[in-house]
């Protein structure tokens, strides 16, 4: 069974960092973060293939966010720099179990985290 507990939100100025991490227990083929802000559409924000390592970005956080996973410790990551206002949502950490999936969309993914809040001011 495949598990995920985030951590690491809070709030941030604009221009600061944060780092989110996320336990997943369980083999998986791909994982990812997503987010939701109030009043809008849950969107993908990053993907990485746990075997490959080949990892994918919304447009609207590349050169900004790194995911990156820690097999030894079944840690997942988000590395949040350069952040904006609109950065802000609950962020979720997502995983899928099995392949025969782009990865890309959230029905793509079985496994959900409870979200963890990002807050960035201005």
């Amino acid at each position: 069974q495949v598990q995920s507990v985030e951590s690491g939100g809070g709030s941030v100025q604009a221009g600061g960092s944060l780092r989110l991490s996320c336990k997943v227990s369980g083999y998986t083929y791909c994982m990812g973060w997503f987010r939701q802000a109030p009043g809008k559409e849950r969107e993908g924000v990053a993907t990485i293939y746990t075997n490959s390592g080949f990892t994918r970005y919304a447009d609207a956080v590349q050169g900004r966010f790194t995911i990156s996973q820690d097999n030894a410790k079944n840690t997942l990551y988000l590395q949040m720099d350069s952040l904006k206002p609109e950065d802000t949502a609950m962020y979720y950490c997502v995983a899928r179990r099995y392949g025969g999936s782009q990865c890309t969309q959230d029905v793509d993914f079985g496994y959900w985290g409870h979200g963890t809040q990002v807050t960035v001011s201005s």
